[in-house]
């Protein structure tokens, strides 16, 4: 991809003088690694881009944010030393709740009241919104994930594209037309083929998806009352949403069921897929240790570095000892338990390569949480995935990957030695999950342009044009019950049962009468 962005780069002139774009990162891991993609391309077609970036948020263990050499700037911000090591303790202990299956939505809306929490510090923070508001920037480039990004966008009075790190239909209120006989809503766990069970179950989460997003707004809107001088949106998160001029989704549909878009939504998954480099030393001939088996990559989530529950430790070592493969595992070794014995085919690092490892020619299987990263990753070097949902969208990505035969998947509550073992042998010697591997595969490199390039023209297209207005339907700016034709609806009943009541009710007082006569 990086060859070909070099390539559009020199074939085609800039239709406009550098631009001014703030990219805005509040959450670490792989939101952090997606914006500093974003970040850097924009900047290398010659932009002038700074990202404000939040410290202190569980970042990537084994991972600094180390600025590249002749890129984009950074202006960081931080919510202080006693609250960060309050809140990665706390996540921390999420962790462990979602290995033993308490992945819940009170959860969630805990996580989501941290994130309200830093917002109001945040754009309370003088010094960095003043700073931020001389910039004069000429768009924001967000991660959609954090409602705060829209708040600050909102507040700084700058045209914002919005990136959201995940699926289509994620927990985001954006007007995509989603028939729910076959567009999964997000949460069902459902694929594109629904019987009548599955459709009943999709329409039920689709009445209460709104809820739930009213719900996260509920914890932000006192946020937006104090901070915005308009007050919140009237129309809360979802015209902080309908603002974006663009939406911008880290997938594509090697893995994404076919359905629906509009103009103003461009899929660009797959930015951080990149040609395998070579590996060091030790590692290489570790991995040659195990001659024609190959290795496996184990990786849980950029934020989780460890296993805290040991009875899951304990199957997970068990099964891998069972199968001829080594095993590469990103795991903090240091947390290690002391009285439990590590495999000798199982290697511990705190941090992976993981595109370059899933590029090796050795790589067998590729066991992950689900999270949308490392299945476009998965699909890119044409590896099958062992998935182990965790929390949040993993649960439908897994079902995604499960049903475009990329692989198979394990509650974590389920796991066992027996059953992971099995899984794993399943899916080495099962040709067709390698064979889908390499459909997907083809299908999403061979796309005529690469996501990396295919962002940046289309955030040029917004500045060039001045704004995204011209891709957004009219629908935007209509009631509800006019989407839905309710009004219409109301109407044609009235014409066609009007007639008919009037006729029952004149037949009525007719028959009254007539009964009225005969008694005289």
């Amino acid at each position: 991809m990086g060859v070909a962005f070099w390539l559009f780069s020199l074939l085609t002139l800039p239709l406009l003088q550098s631009a001014k774009i703030l990219t805005i990162c509040l959450i670490g891991g792989s939101h952090y690694l997606l914006l500093d993609e974003i970040s850097h391309n924009l900047h290398q077609r010659g932009h002038e881009v700074l990202m404000l970036l939040q410290l202190g948020n569980p970042v990537i263990t084994g991972f600094s944010y180390t600025a590249r050499a002749d890129s984009y700037q950074t202006s960081t911000w931080s919510m202080g030393e006693k609250y960060i090591r309050e809140y990665n303790g706390w996540f921390l202990e999420q962790q462990s709740q979602f290995f033993l299956g308490r992945d819940h939505f009170n959860g969630f809306l805990k996580f989501v009241g941290h994130l309200s929490h830093q917002c109001d510090n945040l754009l309370g923070n003088k010094e960095t919104i003043t700073f931020l508001q001389k910039e004069k920037y000429d768009i924001i480039i967000l991660d959609a994930f954090n409602p705060c990004s829209f708040i600050l966008a909102h507040k700084l009075g700058v045209p914002y594209v919005a990136f959201y790190p995940g699926m289509l239909n994620g927990p985001l209120s954006i007007a995509l037309p989603s028939p729910v006989s076959y567009v999964p809503v997000f949460g069902s766990q459902l694929s594109d083929q629904m019987n009548l069970w599955d459709r009943a179950k999709n329409l039920l989460f689709s009445i209460l998806a709104p809820v739930g997003e009213d719900l996260i707004w509920s914890t932000f809107k006192d946020v937006a009352e104090r901070h915005l001088e308009s007050g919140s949106p009237p129309g809360g998160l979802r015209q902080l949403h309908q603002g974006a001029e663009m939406w911008a989704f880290n997938t594509d549909f090697s893995l994404e069921f076919p359905q629906p878009l509009m103009p103003y939504t461009v899929l660009v998954g797959g930015l951080l897929n990149k040609p395998a480099n070579p590996l060091e030393q030790d590692l290489e001939s570790w991995i040659s240790s195990f001659g024609s088996a190959g290795f496996i990559v184990v990786t849980l989530g950029s934020m989780v570095s460890s296993v805290s529950v040991e009875r899951l430790l304990v199957e997970l070592t068990a099964g891998f000892s069972r199968i001829p493969q080594g095993v590469l595992w990103r795991y903090d070794s240091q947390l290690w338990p002391s009285d439990l014995d590590k495999p000798d085919n199982v290697r511990l690092q705190e941090w992976l390569p993981v595109n370059d490892l899933l590029g090796h020619r050795k790589a067998r299987l590729f066991i992950t949480h689900g999270g949308q990263n490392s299945l476009m990753q998965a699909v890119y070097h044409a590896v099958p995935v062992l998935g182990i949902p965790l929390f949040g969208d993993q649960f439908d990505n897994v079902v995604r990957a499960e049903t475009k035969g990329l692989g198979l998947t394990i509650n974590p509550t389920h796991i066992t030695r027996e059953l992971l073992s099995t899984k794993i042998h399943t899916l080495i010697q099962d040709t067709g999950f390698k064979s889908s591997a390499l459909l997907l595969s083809r299908i999403h490199r061979s796309q005529p342009v690469a996501p990396d390039v295919r962002l940046v023209q289309w955030v040029e297209h917004i500045l060039h044009s001045g704004g995204g207005s011209h891709l957004k339907p009219a629908s935007h700016g209509q009631p509800w019950y006019r989407d839905y034709s309710v009004d219409l609806v109301l109407l044609l009943c009235l014409l066609l049962l009007g007639p008919t009541l009037l006729c029952w009710t004149l037949s009525r007082a007719k028959t009254k009468t007539h009964k009225h006569k005969k008694t005289m």
